[in-house]
């Protein structure tokens, strides 16, 4: 009897996510802010889906790349929140071991895609502003398809280390994790062996993804700002650094909270469990939030196509 559970233990059929620890008393409030991001997420970013099948005018590489970002924002959205809201409301904190893990693989992979889809729009600004009269001729559809695809097998193949390492490892600690979704760092923690291979592995997956994308982007920008100060006068200057806007702005959307969260799960073991927890679960909506507005507000052709349909409507 004691070896059957003791195996049961080893190989656990369910994991048990609490949620915010120590603010469970407060689950119900927390929830409306993040029920209101999910919203916000899931109307902005199929209204942008909408926006540019709607209107041939924008079908060109850089809505093509924005519709990939907006896509894969709804699926990361949608990969967390609908456990994280199934806590909050209903206290139903039960996830399968294969879900716990399925969770794990989409939150690395689509995160390792929305980072290559920023640098490809990177380099489709390099190609606007750089190379404007080869711009056309290189960022064909098939050649932004490809894009698309590569980004797409880069970070699927890397991510499907992280649910194979966490399978192999034994869990006779306990089967609770302290946070809102199956993290690998969260739950190859609670294994009872040497978890140094993960470990390692997650740190070659954020410099081979993470760390080189941004070395992209900032390549790519080093030569259009190079071009831009060549440019004879400021009015010009400003006008073409202008289009780059919206992309710098998703670009510090998503590092920026992937820096924090990276930086307290290695090292912030001082930071209070429980702000921890609520930080990293705000980390997970913050780009497909911000994303929408960004465009929405910036993007000149999709801010007119949103007041032609509200101009619409009101008549």
């Amino acid at each position: 009897m004691s070896e059957s559970n003791t195996t049961d233990f080893i190989n656990p059929s369910t994991f048990i996510l609490l949620g915010i620890p120590g603010l469970e008393a407060a689950h119900i409030w927390i929830s409306i802010p993040f029920c209101a991001m999910y919203a916000i997420s899931v109307v902005g970013n199929v209204t942008i889906l909408f926006i540019v099948k709607r209107e041939p005018s924008i079908h060109g590489p850089m809505f093509y790349f924005l519709c990939m970002l907006t896509v894969t924002d709804l699926v990361m959205s949608r990969s967390t929140l609908p456990k994280m809201l199934s806590i909050f409301w209903f206290n139903s904190r039960e996830i399968s071991f294969s879900a716990c893990l399925t969770q794990m693989y989409f939150i690395h992979s689509f995160l390792g895609m929305e980072s290559g889809i920023l640098v490809a729009m990177a380099f489709d600004r390099y190609m606007a502003i750089c190379h404007p009269l080869r711009h056309a001729t290189v960022l064909k559809n098939s050649v932004v398809a490809n894009i698309g695809l590569a980004v797409v097998l880069r970070s699927g193949i890397l991510a499907l280390p992280y649910p194979f390492l966490a399978k192999q490892w034994p869990y006779c600690r306990t089967n609770i994790i302290p946070n809102t979704y199956c993290g690998h760092l969260v739950v190859v923690n609670l294994a009872c062996a040497d978890i140094s291979v993960s470990s390692y592995y997650g740190l070659f997956d954020l410099f081979s993804v993470i760390v080189m994308d941004i070395f992209f982007i900032a390549m790519s920008y080093t030569q259009i700002l190079r071009d831009i100060f060549r440019l004879p006068t400021k009015d010009a200057r400003l006008k073409t650094f202008g289009t780059c806007i919206s992309h710098l702005c998703a670009i510090l959307a998503l590092y920026i909270p992937i820096l924090f969260f990276s930086l307290t799960q290695r090292f912030g073991q001082n930071v209070p469990l429980h702000l921890r927890v609520l930080i990293t679960s705000v980390y997970q909506l913050v780009p497909s939030v911000l994303h929408p507005i960004i465009y929405g507000l910036r993007t000149k052709q999709i801010r007119g196509r949103l007041l032609q349909l509200f101009t619409h409507k009101g008549t």
